[in-house]
């Protein structure tokens, strides 16, 4: 009897994937296709591998999970929901004998991220930790503003990317997702909230067990504060808010208040009441987008970088716009001269064998911090280029890649490390 034909659903196939060993069982595949990247605990084996210049990650799963999860992903993306971008469902494997082989998920690997127990080396600090809590709160209201229930939140089904002191989070593992066309309840939000909280505690605590926290870290602590952060940038973001007609400045107080946050608003709601102490105007923001800072940025630059990134960035445009009184002058005109005299030369300054540390954002942020210690230090203003020389050779240089760096066996929930796996990671971890 013959074997059924290997099956590949994309939405723009790559011809590449028919050299890969599909005819294995992932576990066996060849060195040669495993791309040696860090990787985050998984309750399936997951693989980075080469493509064609590029990483993949390979999950195996079963045929329904796969489509489910991979039909969701595509969803959020048009949704504009940070999450990895999904690649191919490979289905109707066989082994040598004709064996039935598990489907498999294909993502794109997201350059310059990386699973939370990659962001500490010995211990995980607090500070740390509450980032991560942070950018994992505002990707969570993200999602519940789409519609989309997530299921299974937690800082292992999540890839964070650094963005100017902070981090952004991406979803990874949607496969108990759900989405909503009428939104979600209140309770179907706390839900999710919960168990937020309960994974988090329990990710840390593990840590604890092995001596992997900070002392000044509390797990239940930092785990609560996900439900803090979610509150305040949920209730910011949707609630209503009343005042007197006298202070209808406090409109433009609320969008201000939105953008600083990232977001901006696609509408706006405002009624104007007549009550027995006077008129009054409400306003409620009816829906909110993320990125408002990045839009900005890309609109006047062609450069797409994080929130935080591109905050910074513009703080600097905007510094260089107000040099002479161009404040006048074309905005756009400004800021291709910024790119052009500015960002794009300390780019280019970068060695080439350093390129892979960080993203071209998150190193013009690193070096305007590292410029204003280095003039605090020194008591005089620190021009540019001796201040990206010292970077160079006193921070940058001794980072490891987050594009490449090879990290750890892949974790497994239900199992434990093979022998020899725990000495590998922790090998690796003192290199972080």
């Amino acid at each position: 009897m013959n074997s059924p034909a290997l099956s590949i659903t994309s939405a723009v196939p790559d011809p590449a994937l028919l050299d890969l060993p599909w005819n294995l069982p992932l576990a066996d595949w060849p060195t040669e296709h495993i791309a040696a990247l860090p990787k985050g605990i998984s309750r399936h084996l997951v693989r980075f591998v080469h493509l064609a210049g590029h990483v993949i990650a390979v999950k195996e799963t079963t045929s329904e999970l796969a489509r489910q999860e991979y039909d969701m992903l595509r969803t959020l993306q048009r949704l504009d929901v940070p999450c990895v971008e999904p690649v191919a469902v490979i289905s109707n494997r066989t082994d040598a004998g004709g064996e039935p082989l598990a489907p498999v998920l294909i993502t794109r690997h997201l350059r310059f991220s990386l699973p939370y127990r990659a962001l500490y080396s010995q211990t995980l600090r607090a500070e740390t930790g509450t980032r991560l809590v942070d950018a994992l709160a505002v990707l969570l209201v993200r999602l519940h503003i789409a519609g989309f229930f997530w299921g299974d939140v937690s800082l292992s089904n999540t890839l964070f990317r650094r963005d100017a002191g902070a981090f952004a989070a991406y979803l990874v593992d949607a496969e108990t997702g759900k989405l909503y066309d009428g939104g979600l309840s209140n309770g179907q939000r706390e839900n999710d909230l919960e168990i937020a909280r309960v994974n988090i505690a329990g990710e840390l605590l593990d840590l604890q067990t092995g001596g992997r926290l900070g002392e000044d870290l509390d797990p239940v602590e930092v785990a609560d504060g996900i439900v803090a952060a979610y509150r305040t940038l949920w209730a910011e973001l949707t609630g209503a808010e009343s005042f007197p007609s006298s202070e209808r400045w406090r409109i433009s107080e609320r969008v201000e208040r939105l953008n600083a946050l990232g977001f901006d608003i696609e509408e706006l709601s405002i009624q104007q009441d007549d009550t027995g102490d006077g008129t009054r105007v409400r306003i409620q923001p009816k829906v909110v987008d993320a990125g408002h800072h990045s839009r900005r940025l890309l609109r006047l630059t062609g450069l797409d970088a994080g929130e935080n990134q591109a905050r910074r960035l513009l703080n600097d445009l905007d510094a260089y716009r107000a040099i002479g009184d161009r404040a006048q002058q074309d905005e756009e005109m400004i800021a291709h001269e910024w790119l052009v005299k500015v960002f794009e030369p300390i780019v280019r300054a970068i060695p080439r064998e350093l390129r892979g540390k960080l993203e071209p954002a998150e190193v013009f942020h690193q070096l305007l911090e590292h410029r204003w210690h280095l003039s605090e230090e020194t008591g005089r203003p620190v021009p540019v280029a001796e201040a990206l020389t010292d970077y160079i050779d006193t921070v940058l240089r001794h980072r490891r890649d987050e594009v490449t760096v090879v990290g750890p066996p892949t974790a497994m929930l239900t199992a434990p490390l093979a022998l020899g796996e725990e000495e590998q990671e922790e090998d690796w971890r003192k290199n972080v």
